[in-house]
């Protein structure tokens, strides 16, 4: 399972112009401490932050529509680089047939401007903000990533880049690589910490966990 800001694409630097946009207009400032305290959020959670620093009133349904606007307006001019290693590794997955999803906690329009400006194929399942009730750290999306896919939780990797992201993948189950952007993620057991994704395979991160190279995972027997 990918996550999709900061693990797929570098687009933290979006969100936080983005942002700034949106603070100016709330009459407040914005700095890289406050982006570090929503990487891996809601935009429910981004909006109740920003309004917390407002100094002018706004209806949330606003400032989720200007924060909306802002990040793709930054998505279609500006560059979106490509974290390293990410596509590769998406591209081997597929290769293999290995069943894989998207989950984010970005709103479905920010999904659609990522994935079309980076030119890849569809992804078969895609879970955002707008298919759960709760986003991360609740392990909601991932759970329906897993039913969606039919495969095991437990048999199952979730490739994130914040402790909020790493935190509802555990939560539900899932074996976690956290490859930290902009907010570190700590070091825990069964926790897989990497600096970079580049040169890393299938086979890599199946043989840190001990797991087969087959996604077919039953419960009866009690392994992947």
């Amino acid at each position: 399972m990918f996550d999709m800001d900061g693990l797929l694409v570098d687009s933290e630097p979006l969100w936080f112009q983005a942002e700034g946009v949106v603070m100016a207009r709330l009459g407040g400032t914005w700095s890289h401490a406050d982006q570090g305290a929503l990487v891996g959020g809601s935009m429910d959670t981004t909006v109740n932050y920003l309004l917390s620093k407002a100094t002018k009133a706004a209806q949330p349904a606003d400032v989720a529509r200007w924060l909306t606007e802002a990040m793709i307006e930054e998505l279609t001019s500006e560059p979106l680089p490509v974290m390293p290693g990410a596509l590769d590794l998406l591209d081997e997955v597929r290769a293999i047939g290995l069943p894989h999803a998207l989950v984010t906690s970005s709103e479905p329009e920010i999904v659609d401007a990522v994935l079309a400006r980076l030119g890849v194929a569809p992804f078969g399942v895609i879970v955002c903000a707008a298919d759960v009730a709760n986003t991360k750290p609740d392990p909601e999306g991932y759970l329906l990533a897993a039913a969606k896919l039919g495969v095991e939780p437990r048999c199952s990797i979730a490739l994130e880049d914040s402790p909020t992201g790493t935190a509802a993948a555990e939560a539900a189950g899932y074996r976690a690589v956290a490859v930290p952007s902009v907010v570190p993620v700590p070091a825990a057991p069964g926790r897989v910490v990497l600096s970079s994704l580049a040169g890393v395979t299938v086979a890599d991160l199946a043989a840190r966990f001990g797991m087969a190279l087959s996604w077919r995972c039953r419960a009866a027997a009690g392994r992947p």
